[in-house]
């Protein structure tokens, strides 16, 4: 698995957002990028996460940057999960899961005794210049905003 510390370059990617068009992580240079990963939509710590960086996104464009919230849920789903919580930022479908595996977040998890494979909820501060400034790996929905909002001041 890889794990990416400060200081990496972030690993770009290209991919499909909640309005159907595409996105990449290099379109983005110049302004700084909160990528943070969750395992699914419209679950409770899922929505705790989501709704805290709802919260505090005018504090982070106030800082030039952007956020953008990955999961491997579809279009459709992210559009549902975007509308019901009045999400202002973008939602990236990872259904592939490849940005999740390159950013070392795509992990076995256990529940009840089976083993699977799904997200580490995880996020990353990127600078302009596509630099990780920020990694928190298996971070607690409560507290990711927060931290990565810290870690643009």
């Amino acid at each position: 698995m890889t794990t990416l510390q400060i200081g990496d370059i972030a690993p770009d990617f290209t991919a499909t957002t909640d309005s159907d068009s595409s996105i990449s992580l290099a379109d983005l240079r110049g302004k700084r990028v909160v990528l943070y990963f969750y395992p699914k939509d419209d679950t409770p710590g899922c929505t705790t996460q989501a709704c805290d960086f709802r919260d505090r996104y005018v504090a982070i464009e106030e800082k030039n940057a952007v956020v953008l919230g990955i999961s491997p849920d579809g279009v459709k789903s992210h559009v549902k999960f975007k509308t019901k919580f009045n999400l202002p930022f973008t939602l990236v479908a990872d259904e592939d899961h490849q940005i999740a595996e390159a950013y070392g977040v795509w992990v076995e998890k256990s529940m009840y005794g089976k083993s699977y494979m799904g997200i580490n909820r995880s996020h990353f501060v990127v600078d302009e210049n596509g630099r990780i400034v920020d990694a928190h790996y298996g971070v607690k929905a409560a507290d990711s905003a927060a931290l990565a909002l810290g870690a643009l001041s």
